[in-house]
């Protein structure tokens, strides 16, 4: 692949306050975030939501109405032509010239992207047989699978080796075993230290793949940060489930009431739900139990899924505006 170059030390991209109208309607309301070098940084949200209008205003595509951006260092606002070199991106319904191959789209845009010609025609071939296009790099593509021209569009976002690449919806309309080839070239470069900024409303392929996550609504960040930083920002301290092999005596359910770290007991025939104060306090809470003499089965820290997340805090909002 080569490697990427050209990231800043601190952040790659910074936004402050960023706003974008439309007449009346705010379709980017007040963004403000940073994405760091070698991150996977999904937006998240329902359409509309103002996604792909920050993509735009993140590569000068449009221009904001107002706010601080700052991209790879850059300014895009005065120097667009530059960020745009330098930033890759993968478009819900990418264009690819049908008629063409995919060597000779690649070439095409290699051309447009000023790679010079004596190591064109090699990184051309370099990305065909990366993303496994190289057994038909000679035929239109025209003829190629919905995933097949998923790939070809990804292989010329990064045929110029961009130091960051932008995916809205990158596997829209793909079949389950496309979806996961592309699933795959994406932990592969985030592996490799590429910077990725990933639109999807596919929340368990955002779970999988990103480090950070910003959940909009109508052009406003909800929530941002790292999925399970959020969860335990909407649901505080630890549930553990407790499954018993025999029901537990009083003593032993009364030891676990006044354990100093629970704040609340759920009580079942055979399994006992505490929230402690904190995941640190699991070890302590079990091993009090054992020595008790309780029969434990299994123990289960209960975790959020991002999907949980996610319309949790798409629910709060909407019953802050009911």
């Amino acid at each position: 692949m080569g490697a990427t170059v050209d990231a800043p030390q601190d952040s790659v991209i910074d936004v402050s306050n960023l706003h974008r109208t439309f007449g009346a309607i705010r379709a980017v309301d007040g963004l403000t975030f940073d994405i760091r070098p070698g991150e996977v940084f999904g937006l998240l949200g329902p359409n509309g939501a103002g996604k792909t209008t920050t993509v735009r205003l993140l590569n000068r595509i449009l221009p904001p109405s107002g706010g601080f951006v700052r991209v790879l260092g850059m300014d895009p606002a005065q120097q667009g032509g530059q960020v745009r070199r330098k930033t890759g991106v993968l478009t819900e319904n990418p264009t690819l010239y049908e008629r063409l191959s995919a060597r000779q789209n690649l070439t095409f845009y290699g051309t447009l992207s000023e790679i010079p010609e004596a190591r064109l025609g090699g990184r051309v071939e370099e990305m065909l047989g990366f993303f496994g296009l190289d057994g038909r790099a000679g035929d239109r593509v025209e003829t190629y699978s919905k995933g097949m021209k998923q790939r070809l569009a990804l292989a010329r976002a990064l045929l110029h080796q961009p130091p960051l690449l932008f995916l809205d919806e990158p596997t829209s309309g793909l079949d389950p075993e496309a979806a996961q080839q592309v699933n795959a070239l994406i932990e592969f470069l985030s592996h490799k230290g590429q910077t990725i900024v990933l639109c999807t409303h596919n929340l368990t392929e955002a779970e999988r793949l990103c480090d950070r996550v910003a959940v909009m609504n109508a052009g406003r960040c909800l929530a941002l940060g790292n999925p399970a930083d959020i969860s335990r920002r909407l649901w505080p301290g630890t549930w553990l489930d407790v499954v018993f092999w025999q029901a537990p005596s009083p003593a032993q359910l009364e030891l676990a009431r006044n354990f100093p770290a629970v704040e609340q007991v759920d009580l079942g025939p055979e399994l006992l739900s505490v929230r402690l104060q904190s995941k640190e306090a699991i070890p302590t809470f079990v091993r009090q139990l054992v020595e008790a003499g309780a029969s434990i089965l299994s123990v289960n820290p209960r975790s959020h899924s991002l999907e949980e997340v996610y319309f949790a805090i798409q629910n709060n909002r909407q019953d802050g505006e009911a």
